[in-house]
Protein backbone atom coordinates (compact mmCIF):
# COMPACT_ATOMS: atom_id res chain seq x y z
CA UNK A 1 0.00 0.00 0.00
CA UNK A 2 1.20 3.42 -0.78
CA UNK A 3 1.07 6.47 1.50
CA UNK A 4 1.32 6.81 5.21
CA UNK A 5 -0.74 4.52 7.34
CA UNK A 6 -3.10 6.37 9.66
CA UNK A 7 -2.86 5.45 13.34
CA UNK A 8 -5.65 3.42 14.76
CA UNK A 9 -7.86 5.42 17.05
CA UNK A 10 -7.84 4.24 20.62
CA UNK A 11 -11.15 2.91 21.79
CA UNK A 12 -10.54 3.94 25.35
CA UNK A 13 -10.58 7.58 24.32
CA UNK A 14 -14.22 7.28 23.50
CA UNK A 15 -15.12 6.81 27.19
CA UNK A 16 -16.25 9.88 29.16
CA UNK A 17 -13.40 11.57 31.04
CA UNK A 18 -13.05 10.69 34.66
CA UNK A 19 -13.06 13.34 37.41
CA UNK A 20 -9.68 14.82 38.14
CA UNK A 21 -8.81 16.54 41.40
CA UNK A 22 -7.84 20.11 40.75
CA UNK A 23 -4.56 21.15 42.36
CA UNK A 24 -3.87 24.83 42.94
CA UNK A 25 -1.09 26.23 40.83
CA UNK A 26 0.77 27.61 43.82
CA UNK A 27 0.67 24.21 45.55
CA UNK A 28 1.94 22.15 42.57
CA UNK A 29 3.35 24.16 39.64
CA UNK A 30 3.01 22.42 36.29
CA UNK A 31 5.93 22.17 33.91
CA UNK A 32 4.72 22.80 30.36
CA UNK A 33 7.14 20.19 28.96
CA UNK A 34 6.33 17.51 31.47
CA UNK A 35 4.20 14.53 30.63
CA UNK A 36 0.73 14.84 32.16
CA UNK A 37 -0.11 12.39 34.88
CA UNK A 38 -2.79 9.77 34.42
CA UNK A 39 -6.06 10.94 35.94
CA UNK A 40 -7.28 8.70 38.73
CA UNK A 41 -10.77 8.68 40.17
CA UNK A 42 -10.96 10.00 43.74
CA UNK A 43 -13.71 9.83 46.31
CA UNK A 44 -15.50 13.03 47.29
CA UNK A 45 -13.37 15.23 49.55
CA UNK A 46 -14.62 15.62 53.13
CA UNK A 47 -15.82 19.02 54.22
CA UNK A 48 -13.07 21.05 55.92
CA UNK A 49 -13.22 21.24 59.69
CA UNK A 50 -14.63 24.51 60.96
CA UNK A 51 -12.12 27.02 62.24
CA UNK A 52 -13.92 27.23 65.58
CA UNK A 53 -12.89 23.65 66.32
CA UNK A 54 -9.31 24.84 66.86
CA UNK A 55 -8.99 26.62 70.24
CA UNK A 56 -7.47 30.02 69.60
CA UNK A 57 -7.06 32.47 72.50
CA UNK A 58 -8.70 35.84 72.19
CA UNK A 59 -5.34 37.52 72.70
CA UNK A 60 -1.80 36.23 73.15
CA UNK A 61 -0.40 36.02 76.67
CA UNK A 62 1.18 39.22 77.82
CA UNK A 63 1.02 42.31 79.99
CA UNK A 64 -2.50 43.12 78.80
CA UNK A 65 -3.89 40.34 81.03
CA UNK A 66 -2.07 41.34 84.25
CA UNK A 67 -4.89 41.25 86.85
CA UNK A 68 -5.58 44.38 88.88
CA UNK A 69 -6.25 42.41 92.12
CA UNK A 70 -2.49 41.78 92.31
CA UNK A 71 -2.26 45.33 93.65
CA UNK A 72 -3.42 44.14 97.08
CA UNK A 73 -0.20 42.14 97.48
CA UNK A 74 1.74 45.07 99.07
CA UNK A 75 -1.14 45.58 101.50
CA UNK A 76 -0.77 42.01 102.78
CA UNK A 77 3.01 42.09 102.96
CA UNK A 78 3.07 45.56 104.49
CA UNK A 79 0.46 44.65 107.07
CA UNK A 80 2.56 41.66 108.11
CA UNK A 81 5.62 43.92 108.34
CA UNK A 82 3.81 46.40 110.61
CA UNK A 83 2.56 43.51 112.74
CA UNK A 84 6.10 42.23 113.26
CA UNK A 85 7.30 45.77 114.00
CA UNK A 86 4.63 46.04 116.72
CA UNK A 87 5.52 42.57 118.02
CA UNK A 88 9.16 43.58 118.32
CA UNK A 89 8.09 46.33 120.75
CA UNK A 90 5.49 44.45 122.80
CA UNK A 91 6.59 40.81 122.60
CA UNK A 92 10.31 41.11 121.93
CA UNK A 93 9.99 39.45 118.50
CA UNK A 94 12.95 39.80 116.12
CA UNK A 95 12.77 43.31 114.71
CA UNK A 96 14.60 42.47 111.49
CA UNK A 97 11.67 40.33 110.32
CA UNK A 98 9.32 43.30 110.20
CA UNK A 99 11.86 45.59 108.57
CA UNK A 100 12.68 42.96 105.94
CA UNK A 101 8.98 42.51 105.17
CA UNK A 102 8.51 46.26 104.82
CA UNK A 103 11.48 46.46 102.45
CA UNK A 104 9.98 43.61 100.42
CA UNK A 105 6.69 45.54 100.44
CA UNK A 106 8.39 48.56 98.90
CA UNK A 107 9.91 46.43 96.13
CA UNK A 108 6.60 44.66 95.45
CA UNK A 109 4.75 48.00 95.35
CA UNK A 110 7.21 49.47 92.84
CA UNK A 111 7.11 46.39 90.59
CA UNK A 112 3.33 45.89 90.60
CA UNK A 113 2.32 49.52 90.34
CA UNK A 114 4.97 50.09 87.67
CA UNK A 115 3.67 47.07 85.73
CA UNK A 116 0.10 48.38 85.88
CA UNK A 117 1.23 51.82 84.70
CA UNK A 118 3.09 50.22 81.80
CA UNK A 119 0.02 48.12 81.07
CA UNK A 120 -2.08 51.27 80.98
CA UNK A 121 0.29 52.88 78.48
CA UNK A 122 0.48 49.86 76.18
CA UNK A 123 -3.01 48.42 76.60
CA UNK A 124 -5.31 51.23 77.78
CA UNK A 125 -8.44 49.43 76.62
CA UNK A 126 -7.65 46.41 78.79
CA UNK A 127 -7.22 48.62 81.86
CA UNK A 128 -10.41 50.54 81.12
CA UNK A 129 -12.33 47.29 80.73
CA UNK A 130 -11.11 46.14 84.13
CA UNK A 131 -12.09 49.41 85.80
CA UNK A 132 -15.62 48.89 84.44
CA UNK A 133 -15.80 45.52 86.20
CA UNK A 134 -18.16 45.76 89.19
CA UNK A 135 -15.74 44.08 91.62
CA UNK A 136 -12.27 44.64 90.22
CA UNK A 137 -12.67 48.40 90.11
CA UNK A 138 -12.29 48.42 93.90
CA UNK A 139 -8.69 47.22 93.62
CA UNK A 140 -7.66 50.43 91.87
CA UNK A 141 -7.50 52.03 95.33
CA UNK A 142 -5.15 49.38 96.76
CA UNK A 143 -1.91 51.16 95.70
CA UNK A 144 -2.79 54.22 97.79
CA UNK A 145 -3.27 52.06 100.89
CA UNK A 146 0.04 50.38 100.12
CA UNK A 147 1.62 53.83 99.87
CA UNK A 148 0.26 54.73 103.33
CA UNK A 149 1.93 51.61 104.69
CA UNK A 150 5.19 52.55 103.00
CA UNK A 151 4.92 56.03 104.55
CA UNK A 152 4.67 54.45 108.00
CA UNK A 153 7.55 52.11 107.17
CA UNK A 154 9.82 54.97 106.13
CA UNK A 155 8.89 57.47 108.84
CA UNK A 156 11.14 56.16 111.65
CA UNK A 157 14.18 56.36 109.36
CA UNK A 158 13.32 59.30 107.08
CA UNK A 159 10.55 61.40 108.66
CA UNK A 160 10.34 63.83 105.77
CA UNK A 161 9.99 61.03 103.22
CA UNK A 162 7.38 59.25 105.30
CA UNK A 163 5.30 62.41 105.77
CA UNK A 164 5.57 63.21 102.07
CA UNK A 165 4.37 59.77 101.05
CA UNK A 166 1.42 60.07 103.45
CA UNK A 167 0.50 63.45 101.97
CA UNK A 168 0.52 61.92 98.49
CA UNK A 169 -1.33 58.73 99.37
CA UNK A 170 -4.25 60.24 101.28
CA UNK A 171 -5.52 62.70 98.61
CA UNK A 172 -5.10 60.06 95.90
CA UNK A 173 -7.10 57.60 97.94
CA UNK A 174 -9.88 60.16 98.37
CA UNK A 175 -9.90 60.75 94.61
CA UNK A 176 -10.44 57.03 93.94
CA UNK A 177 -13.18 56.89 96.56
CA UNK A 178 -14.84 59.97 95.06
CA UNK A 179 -14.80 58.52 91.54
CA UNK A 180 -16.37 55.28 92.72
CA UNK A 181 -18.98 57.13 94.80
CA UNK A 182 -19.74 59.29 91.77
CA UNK A 183 -20.34 56.13 89.76
CA UNK A 184 -22.82 54.90 92.35
CA UNK A 185 -24.66 58.22 92.71
CA UNK A 186 -24.92 58.55 88.92
CA UNK A 187 -26.91 55.32 88.82
CA UNK A 188 -24.21 53.27 87.13
CA UNK A 189 -23.75 50.85 90.01
CA UNK A 190 -24.56 47.14 89.96
CA UNK A 191 -25.67 44.67 92.58
CA UNK A 192 -22.47 42.71 91.93
CA UNK A 193 -20.48 45.65 93.32
CA UNK A 194 -21.76 44.80 96.81
CA UNK A 195 -18.84 42.54 97.66
CA UNK A 196 -16.23 42.78 100.45
CA UNK A 197 -13.56 44.38 98.18
CA UNK A 198 -15.83 47.45 97.97
CA UNK A 199 -14.58 48.30 101.48
CA UNK A 200 -11.06 48.92 100.11
CA UNK A 201 -11.68 52.32 98.46
CA UNK A 202 -14.36 53.56 100.87
CA UNK A 203 -13.19 52.32 104.26
CA UNK A 204 -9.47 52.33 103.43
CA UNK A 205 -9.30 55.95 104.55
CA UNK A 206 -9.72 54.78 108.15
CA UNK A 207 -6.13 53.53 107.96
CA UNK A 208 -4.79 57.07 107.43
CA UNK A 209 -5.20 58.23 111.04
CA UNK A 210 -3.78 54.97 112.40
CA UNK A 211 -0.54 55.89 110.63
CA UNK A 212 -0.68 59.68 110.25
CA UNK A 213 -1.13 60.92 113.82
CA UNK A 214 2.48 60.07 114.70
CA UNK A 215 3.57 62.14 111.72
CA UNK A 216 1.76 65.21 113.05
CA UNK A 217 -1.32 65.10 110.78
CA UNK A 218 -3.88 65.18 113.58
CA UNK A 219 -6.63 67.31 111.99
CA UNK A 220 -6.40 65.57 108.63
CA UNK A 221 -6.43 62.22 110.42
CA UNK A 222 -9.69 63.07 112.20
CA UNK A 223 -11.28 63.97 108.85
CA UNK A 224 -10.09 60.75 107.26
CA UNK A 225 -11.40 58.80 110.23
CA UNK A 226 -14.81 60.39 109.74
CA UNK A 227 -14.88 59.45 106.06
CA UNK A 228 -13.89 55.86 106.72
CA UNK A 229 -16.23 55.39 109.67
CA UNK A 230 -19.31 56.80 107.92
CA UNK A 231 -18.70 54.83 104.74
CA UNK A 232 -18.22 51.64 106.78
CA UNK A 233 -21.49 52.19 108.63
CA UNK A 234 -23.25 52.80 105.30
CA UNK A 235 -21.78 49.86 103.41
CA UNK A 236 -21.90 47.23 106.14
CA UNK A 237 -25.71 46.72 106.11
CA UNK A 238 -25.73 46.69 102.30
CA UNK A 239 -23.04 44.01 102.18
CA UNK A 240 -24.77 41.93 104.84
CA UNK A 241 -28.06 42.24 102.95
CA UNK A 242 -26.37 40.96 99.79
CA UNK A 243 -24.99 37.96 101.71
CA UNK A 244 -28.45 37.21 103.12
CA UNK A 245 -30.73 37.99 100.17
CA UNK A 246 -28.33 37.30 97.31
CA UNK A 247 -26.98 36.99 94.82
CA UNK A 248 -24.50 34.76 96.66
CA UNK A 249 -20.81 35.49 96.48
CA UNK A 250 -18.97 33.44 93.84
CA UNK A 251 -17.09 30.55 95.40
CA UNK A 252 -13.59 31.90 94.65
CA UNK A 253 -14.44 35.12 96.51
CA UNK A 254 -15.20 33.47 99.86
CA UNK A 255 -11.77 34.27 101.36
CA UNK A 256 -12.54 37.97 100.84
CA UNK A 257 -15.04 37.69 103.71
CA UNK A 258 -12.03 38.33 105.95
CA UNK A 259 -12.08 41.95 104.76
CA UNK A 260 -14.98 42.48 107.21
CA UNK A 261 -12.37 42.24 109.98
CA UNK A 262 -10.28 45.17 108.76
CA UNK A 263 -12.57 48.19 109.47
CA UNK A 264 -13.21 47.55 113.19
CA UNK A 265 -9.62 46.49 113.87
CA UNK A 266 -8.06 49.44 112.02
CA UNK A 267 -10.72 51.80 113.41
CA UNK A 268 -9.81 50.80 116.96
CA UNK A 269 -6.13 51.47 116.20
CA UNK A 270 -7.01 54.83 114.65
CA UNK A 271 -8.95 55.92 117.73
CA UNK A 272 -6.12 54.75 119.96
CA UNK A 273 -3.79 57.06 118.05
CA UNK A 274 -6.25 59.96 117.88
CA UNK A 275 -7.29 59.93 121.54
CA UNK A 276 -4.30 58.27 123.18
CA UNK A 277 -6.66 56.13 125.26
CA UNK A 278 -7.70 52.50 124.98
CA UNK A 279 -11.23 53.22 126.16
CA UNK A 280 -14.67 54.31 125.04
CA UNK A 281 -15.51 53.91 121.39
CA UNK A 282 -12.10 52.37 120.71
CA UNK A 283 -12.94 49.44 122.97
CA UNK A 284 -16.34 49.16 121.31
CA UNK A 285 -14.61 48.65 117.98
CA UNK A 286 -12.28 46.11 119.59
CA UNK A 287 -15.36 44.16 120.63
CA UNK A 288 -16.71 44.22 117.08
CA UNK A 289 -13.35 43.04 115.75
CA UNK A 290 -13.29 40.15 118.23
CA UNK A 291 -16.79 39.11 117.18
CA UNK A 292 -15.90 39.17 113.47
CA UNK A 293 -12.63 37.30 114.10
CA UNK A 294 -14.43 34.57 116.05
CA UNK A 295 -17.02 34.25 113.26
CA UNK A 296 -14.35 33.94 110.61
CA UNK A 297 -12.53 31.29 112.64
CA UNK A 298 -15.77 29.30 112.81
CA UNK A 299 -15.91 29.47 109.00
CA UNK A 300 -12.25 28.53 108.58
CA UNK A 301 -12.99 25.05 107.23
CA UNK A 302 -15.35 26.36 104.56
CA UNK A 303 -12.99 29.15 103.55
CA UNK A 304 -9.98 26.79 103.49
CA UNK A 305 -11.83 24.56 101.02
CA UNK A 306 -11.80 27.40 98.47
CA UNK A 307 -9.20 26.85 95.71
CA UNK A 308 -6.40 29.37 95.59
CA UNK A 309 -7.06 32.65 93.83
CA UNK A 310 -6.00 36.24 94.34
CA UNK A 311 -8.95 36.73 96.69
CA UNK A 312 -6.84 34.91 99.31
CA UNK A 313 -4.80 38.10 99.68
CA UNK A 314 -7.94 39.52 101.28
CA UNK A 315 -7.13 37.41 104.34
CA UNK A 316 -3.61 38.74 104.92
CA UNK A 317 -4.09 42.44 105.65
CA UNK A 318 -7.15 42.03 107.94
CA UNK A 319 -5.37 39.36 109.99
CA UNK A 320 -2.34 41.66 110.27
CA UNK A 321 -4.53 44.56 111.40
CA UNK A 322 -6.16 42.31 114.00
CA UNK A 323 -2.70 41.25 115.22
CA UNK A 324 -1.57 44.87 115.67
CA UNK A 325 -4.83 45.62 117.51
CA UNK A 326 -4.28 42.71 119.91
CA UNK A 327 -0.71 43.88 120.59
CA UNK A 328 -1.43 47.60 120.99
CA UNK A 329 -4.47 47.12 123.25
CA UNK A 330 -2.50 45.01 125.73
CA UNK A 331 -4.06 41.59 125.30
CA UNK A 332 -2.33 38.59 126.83
CA UNK A 333 1.02 37.89 125.11
CA UNK A 334 -0.10 34.36 124.26
CA UNK A 335 -2.96 35.73 122.18
CA UNK A 336 -0.54 38.15 120.55
CA UNK A 337 1.84 35.34 119.60
CA UNK A 338 -1.03 33.22 118.25
CA UNK A 339 -2.34 36.09 116.13
CA UNK A 340 1.17 36.86 114.86
CA UNK A 341 1.84 33.21 113.99
CA UNK A 342 -1.49 32.83 112.19
CA UNK A 343 -0.91 35.97 110.14
CA UNK A 344 2.62 34.86 109.28
CA UNK A 345 1.42 31.40 108.20
CA UNK A 346 -1.35 32.84 106.04
CA UNK A 347 0.94 35.41 104.43
CA UNK A 348 3.66 32.86 103.68
CA UNK A 349 1.20 30.39 102.16
CA UNK A 350 -0.58 32.97 100.01
CA UNK A 351 2.73 34.47 98.85
CA UNK A 352 4.08 31.01 97.98
CA UNK A 353 0.99 30.13 95.94
CA UNK A 354 1.19 33.50 94.20
CA UNK A 355 4.84 32.93 93.28
CA UNK A 356 3.95 29.51 91.86
CA UNK A 357 1.22 31.04 89.74
CA UNK A 358 3.53 33.81 88.58
CA UNK A 359 6.26 31.34 87.57
CA UNK A 360 3.69 29.39 85.57
CA UNK A 361 2.74 32.57 83.73
CA UNK A 362 -0.89 32.42 84.87
CA UNK A 363 -1.12 36.16 85.48
CA UNK A 364 -0.16 36.93 81.88
CA UNK A 365 -2.74 34.62 80.26
CA UNK A 366 -6.28 35.40 79.19
CA UNK A 367 -8.73 34.36 81.87
CA UNK A 368 -11.10 31.52 81.15
CA UNK A 369 -14.61 32.63 80.35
Amino acid sequence: MSGTRKPRAAKNNAKPPKRVVAVPAEAAPIDAGARPAVAMPTPPLPAPAPIAAVPVPAAPPGLAHLPMPLLVLPMGLGGAGLAWRAAATTLGAPSFVGEALLLLTALAWLVLVGAQVLRGLRHPQAVLAETRHPVRVAFAAAPTIGLMILASAAFPYWPTLGATLWCIAVPLHLVFAMLLLRRLLAGRGEAAMLAPPLLIPFVGSILAPALGVRMGFVEASWMMFGVGLVMWLVLLPLLLHRLVAGPPLPGPMRPSLAIFLAPPAVGALALLELTGQASGFALALVGVALLVAATLLSLAREIAATPFSLSWWGVTFPSAAFTVMVLDFGFHPLLGWLALALNAALTIWVAWRTLRAARAGIFLRPEAA
